[in-house]
């Protein structure tokens, strides 16, 4: 590549080569993780983050510097976790902002560009904090602007040799550094995004640069575990939101509301977007005050305890990687939007599509559009689940960041993913982190409901065996119920006879279907024309949910009928109230047996 200029294509690759650098350096940066609170989750926080901007981006073919730097930015939004997340997304959103539109960047530009990052960041923060990650930043765009170089590999070499200086003098400027001896977590991640930057440039990402230095003597084996949490922080839920609408209020707005509440405060608002993270002790005060700006896209509360309890269990076993108390599996079924799987580091373990000769894996080979468009096209594919070796993965690269895995999966009675993931689960040599199946008896998004409830408790310190009770209480109060419109998916899985399929066609019948109780799919009702079918579905919902229930969560899904979200969603609130509506277009593996417009909705009982 021609690297005295920098245009879209660079830059992707750029980025998803840096995004493969964190990856590997993860559990380190969890290590000496003690600023702003030790619960050793910086390296998966970072990870998470990157590793959002990286998988939209590989579905980027932007030419364009402008085009990436925006996708990358919000990417980098949507699946920020922690303030190191938070923090690198304004830097991306004011690095988009200085950009522009321009199709590509000379190396005698990038230090203004960097410079304008930089002070975004600055701007956006309640409390600018030195011996961070925006040390590193400032430091960078110091040397950007003052070296005149015309290529960007030995701009690149020379950034590196600034960013490690303003690294090692980091525990100089944050006296909890300097204690526990170590270098910052969130800085030093930085610095290794620059390196995997570097990497690409110079033509060869895989070579092993030189590591980032450690500060002073070899630090405590988790120095994240010796910090004491009671000194370092006074809040206990590290708490993130993502909400999505039309009339966002400022993020100085914002941020005024949540100081009353909190400190380690970040706020991005970005377009239809709102992104909002905070130390609290009232989660779900801050839900509810952003749930009446808009749409409560994603949103989680860690309890930040319980993730120094797991760091200081990991130093007791003089282990080298923290972990969160309960990493969740799920498999592809669950319809969760990508936003909810990234917020809350769930793991998804994919179904396979076959076409003809050709298998893809759901949500990797194909998404839900392109599905579509093959189904307008007049394709049949056919399913088939997971392979153990498929879970047995899953399930390794859930170990990696969980105590515990607890694996949400598709009713037993619909498929084989089940008993595919037993198969795996059996496999597990003894020693490895437990892992824990739940069969949902459901699919769709009363699956992902589920893995959801299991996510969040799971945040919240719970133990498996109680997890998995409270699954399965809730589960037997909640449900999952689907209208089509067509009966061709449904004649070719072999549901409806050709007979009966024939004359519901002909009658504009659509047939409603309920997952029971033991997780089979049952028809228990039908509509005659698309126009009754919202008023029927209402009225078996308020059949379903019981009366005087009070916390309830619903989920709407669709196959190419997105025109159904805004209507059902209404009505729904109309009934219930501002709850949580979680929407999502139907997984090719739901749509391939759903068929085109159909749609459903899911309910999770919680009293």
């Amino acid at each position: 590549m021609d690297t005295t200029y920098l245009d879209g294509t660079g830059l992707r690759g750029a980025l998803i080569t840096a995004s493969e650098y964190v990856q590997r350096h993860r559990a380190d940066l969890n290590r000496i993780n003690v600023f702003p609170v030790p619960d050793g989750d910086t390296g998966t926080n970072l990870a998470l983050t990157v590793g959002s901007i990286a998988e939209q981006l590989r579905r980027n073919t932007d030419s364009s510097l402008g085009g990436v730097a925006r996708a990358a930015a919000n990417a980098g939004i949507m699946g920020a976790r922690g303030n190191c997340g938070m923090i690198l997304s304004h830097f991306l959103l004011g690095f988009a902002d200085a950009v522009g539109d321009r199709p590509r960047l000379a190396v005698t530009e990038f230090g203004q560009v960097l410079r304008s990052a930089t002070e975004h960041v600055y701007k956006a923060l309640e409390k600018p904090v030195e011996g961070t990650m925006i040390t590193i930043m400032r430091a960078i765009a110091d040397e950007a602007e003052r070296l005149q170089h015309s290529d960007f590999v030995v701009l690149f070499e020379r950034l590196l040799v600034k960013a490690r200086e303003a690294l090692a003098s980091t525990p100089e400027l944050l006296p909890v550094l300097k204690t526990r001896g170590v270098v910052d977590a969130g800085a030093k991640g930085f610095v290794h995004i620059l390196e995997g930057i570097a990497g690409y440039l110079s033509g060869d990402p895989l070579v092993a640069l030189d590591e980032t230095p450690e500060y002073d003597a070899e630090p405590a084996v988790f120095a994240a575990a010796e910090a004491d949490y009671s000194a370092e922080e006074q809040y206990r839920f590290c708490t993130e939101a993502l909400v999505r609408g039309d009339a966002l209020p400022t993020q100085d707005t914002v941020r005024a509301w949540l100081r009353e509440r909190g400190d380690s405060l970040v706020v991005i608002r970005s377009g239809d977007m709102l992104k909002v993270h905070v130390h609290t002790d009232e989660p779900e005060a801050v839900f509810g005050y952003l749930r009446g700006f808009g749409r409560l896209a994603s949103h989680k509360a860690e309890d930040m305890h319980a993730q120094h309890a797991v760091a200081e269990r990991a130093a007791a076993g003089h282990m080298t990687l923290a972990r969160r108390p309960v990493s969740v599996v799920t498999d592809t079924a669950c319809d969760l939007p990508d936003e909810v799987v990234r917020a809350h580091g769930m793991h998804l373990v994919p179904l396979n599509l076959i076409f003809e000769n050709q298998v893809l894996r759901d949500r990797l080979d194909i998404s839900a559009d392109e599905f579509v468009e093959q189904l307008k096209k007049g394709a049949h594919p056919s399913t088939s689940q997971p392979t153990p070796a498929a879970f047995m993965e899953g399930f390794r690269r859930a170990a990696e960041e969980g105590e515990n895995v607890i694996a949400i999966l598709l009713s037993s009675a619909l498929s084989g993913t089940y008993a595919s993931a037993q198969v795996a689960a059996r496999q597990r040599a003894d020693g490895e982190v437990p892992v824990h199946l739940f069969d949902s008896k459901a699919g769709s998004l009363l699956q992902g409901l589920l893995a959801l409830k299991a996510s969040e408790l799971g945040e919240l310190g719970w133990e498996p065996a109680r997890i998995i009770a409270e699954l399965e209480r809730v589960r037997k109060q909640s449900g999952f119920f689907i209208v089509l419109d067509t009966f061709e998916r449904a004649l070719a899985s072999g549901r409806v006879g050709r007979g009966k399929a024939w004359l519901g066609s002909l009658l504009d019948i659509k047939p409603v279907l309920d997952i029971d109780a033991a997780g089979k799919l049952l028809p228990i009702d039908r509509v005659r024309g698309r126009k009754n079918a919202l008023p029927k579905m209402l009225e078996i919902l308020e059949r379903k949910v019981p009366r005087g229930a009070k916390k309830v969560r619903f989920g709407i899904m669709q196959v190419a009928a997105p025109e159904m979200l805004e209507p059902v969603t209404a009505e729904i609130r109309k009934r219930y109230g501002n709850v949580d509506i979680m929407t999502s277009a139907g997984t090719p593996i739901i749509g391939t047996h759903a068929g085109e417009g159909a749609w459903g909705i899911a309910y999770l009982v919680e009293d």
